[in-house]
């Protein structure tokens, strides 16, 4: 079946007028795709001989839309110390997955997030026999849990917490527990078209 080339191009001519309907009609359909980026304190036990850091984070996320009342998104942080506590110092950067869940302001989430992480050893460094260590480099297994509270549109709050797994050349492996508090901002690339909650 031949199909007429002018009606191949009322077709083609309409579809985008078509689509832009659709989307209009499906609460769901806007904004498939949503930014945003987080900053703020964190506070955490190094989980090395009592070790603190105050440090600052940094990351973002990239959410996917909504699957049976659930909201995934890609993450990406970071972690710096900014004050060592004097013991040790650990910084890592981080990425996986973060699922939400929405109810009204409140956005709770579960996170779980690897990547790599290195510890400055300070002051009496550690020693394992004749080797003294002063710094160490290894993959972090970082699970989570969180809450963001919407303020407005653009802005929310942020609490997050952490559990990190650093591994040392010593055959000791630091839990690591960082508390952050924060703000959120989300990117709006739809001019204003609120997604729904």
């Amino acid at each position: 079946m031949r199909i007429s080339p002018r009606i191949t191009a009322l077709v083609l001519f309409f579809l985008p007028t078509l689509t832009a309907a659709h989307a209009q009609n499906d609460p769901t359909a806007s904004q498939y795709l949503r930014l945003s980026a987080f900053g703020g304190a964190t506070g955490t036990y190094t989980g090395l001989d009592a070790g603190r850091n105050l440090g600052i984070t940094a990351g973002a996320d990239l959410n996917f839309g909504r699957y049976f009342g659930l909201y995934p998104s890609a993450e990406v942080r970071g972690t710096y110390p900014i004050h060592e506590g004097g013991r040790d110092a650990e910084r890592n950067i981080l990425g996986g997955l973060k699922v939400e869940k929405r109810f009204g302001r409140f956005h709770p989430y579960a996170d779980f997030l690897f990547g790599r992480g290195q510890i400055n050893y300070l002051n009496d460094r550690f020693t394992n026999g004749d080797i003294t260590y002063y710094q160490s480099v290894s993959k972090v297994l970082s699970p989570g849990v969180g809450l963001d509270f919407d303020v407005n549109h653009y802005f929310a709050l942020k609490a997050d917490f952490q559990e990190q797994r650093y591994d040392t050349p010593f055959g000791y492996h630091p839990h690591a527990k960082a508390l952050t508090a924060g703000v959120v901002y989300r990117f709006d690339f739809n001019h204003h078209a609120h997604y729904k909650k």
